[in-house]
């Protein structure tokens, strides 16, 4: 299933609502497809959700060190 690209200039209001709808269906045929393999569609939109958000923070180096920082911090307190 091919995605469309956007119609709309990057600075368009409705450019985010169009993204949603255009990757929509994949994600429901993903949403789908792990359903049919035995997860649950709380699992899967759950895993999707945390998926998102770790891509997001890898595409932004410098924000994930700091939260590893963070993190390593933590770990070490008593």
């Amino acid at each position: 299933m091919t995605i469309p690209g956007p119609t709309r200039i990057r600075n368009d209001p409705d450019r985010f609502n169009e993204c949603q709808r255009a990757v929509e269906d994949r994600m429901l045929e993903l949403l789908g497809d792990a359903f049919v393999a035995g997860w649950t569609k709380e699992e899967v939109l759950a895993a999707m959700i945390e998926v998102a958000e770790n891509t997001n923070l890898a595409m932004h180096q410098n924000v994930l060190l700091s939260v590893e920082t963070e993190l390593r911090k933590l770990m070490k307190k008593p």
